[in-house]
C-alpha cells in the first residue's frame, strides 16, 4: 500500500481560492480587478466552487448575508455601504433588494447558482463571471486535497500522511463534498476494528425496528467486503475462493447488491 506525504500548498496568499488551472486564474484575475473598481458584480457557479471566497476577497470588510434570510438582509442594507449577498436566486423579492441598493448607493458583490436568471441582472451588475465546477478544474483538485489533509491533520493529529492510492475524489458538491470526504477518510484510515464496530453499532441503533432487519442491513457488511475483494483480487473466481463461497452464491450476492456495486 502506497502512502504519500502531502504538504499544504497555498495558491493565493490573500484568499483561500485555489488558482492552479487556467479557469481559476481567470476568475481570480477578474476578482483582483474588481477590488479596484466601485461596481456591482455577480459571481455564478455550482455549490462549493469558491464563489463566496472570491466575493470576500473582493470585499474583505463587507458583511455576508444570505438572500434567503430576507428580513436580516433588509436590516443590513440599511446600515451598509458595501455588502456580499450569497444565494441571490433564493431571494423572495430581488427587485426590492435592487431598489434599496440603488437608493442607498451600496456596492454589492453577489453569488448565485450558474443557471440563475433574472431580467434585472444585466442592468444591475456591471460585471458577471462564472466559476467552473471542480470536475473541469483537475489541477485545483490536488491542491484542495492537500489543503484539506492539512486541516484534518491539525484537527485530528497524526501528521499529514494520507493514503491516496485508491482515493477517488467526491466532487458531487465540489469542494464541500471533497473536504467532507478527506476529513472522513483521514479520520478512518487508522481506525481499529473495535472503533469500527462501535460506529456500526451506533448506526444500527437508529435503523433497527422492523421484522427483517438482519436481511435488510446485511448489505452494510457484504457490499464493502465484495468491493474490497474485487478491487484486491481482480477476479470473482478468486474472491469466491478467498471468501470460501460458491461462485454462484457470490454472483447472487453481487446481483442482490448491484445498486451499491
Amino acid at each position: 500500500m502506497d502512502v504519500v506525504v502531502l504538504t499544504l500548498a497555498a495558491a493565493v496568499v490573500a484568499t483561500s481560492f485555489i488558482t492552479a488551472c487556467d479557469a481559476s486564474k481567470e476568475a481570480f484575475k477578474t476578482a483582483t480587478l474588481l477590488k479596484t473598481l466601485s461596481v456591482n458584480a455577480l459571481i455564478t457557479g455550482e455549490l462549493g466552487v469558491g464563489k463566496k471566497s472570491l466575493a470576500s476577497y473582493i470585499l474583505p470588510d463587507a458583511p455576508v448575508l444570505d438572500a434567503s434570510k430576507f428580513d436580516e438582509l433588509l436590516v443590513a442594507l440599511e446600515s451598509s455601504s458595501e455588502i456580499i449577498i450569497t444565494n441571490l436566486e433564493k431571494s423572495p423579492n430581488i427587485k426590492r433588494i435592487f431598489d434599496i441598493i440603488n437608493t442607498n448607493d451600496i456596492r454589492v458583490v453577489a453569488t448565485a447558482k450558474g443557471s440563475f436568471y433574472n431580467k434585472d441582472i444585466d442592468e444591475f451588475f456591471s460585471v458577471k463571471f462564472n466559476i467552473p465546477p471542480l470536475q473541469d478544474r483537475p489541477e485545483d483538485i490536488r491542491l484542495l486535497v492537500e489543503r484539506f489533509i492539512s486541516e484534518a491533520s491539525l484537527l485530528f493529529g497524526g501528521g499529514e500522511k494520507f493514503n491516496i492510492k485508491n482515493f477517488i475524489p467526491d466532487l458531487s458538491e465540489n469542494s464541500n463534498s471533497l473536504r467532507r470526504q478527506v476529513m472522513i477518510d483521514f479520520l478512518l484510515q487508522d481506525i481499529k476494528d473495535t472503533e469500527l464496530m462501535n460506529i456500526m453499532e451506533n448506526y444500527m441503533l437508529e435503523k433497527l425496528g422492523s421484522n427483517s432487519d438482519y436481511k435488510n442491513l446485511l448489505y452494510l457488511y457484504e457490499v464493502p467486503l465484495i468491493k474490497a475483494g474485487i478491487s484486491k483480487f481482480k477476479s470473482q473466481l478468486k474472491l469466491s475462493d478467498k471468501l470460501g463461497l460458491n461462485r454462484n452464491t457470490l454472483r447472487k450476492k453481487i446481483a442482490d447488491n448491484k445498486q451499491y456495486l
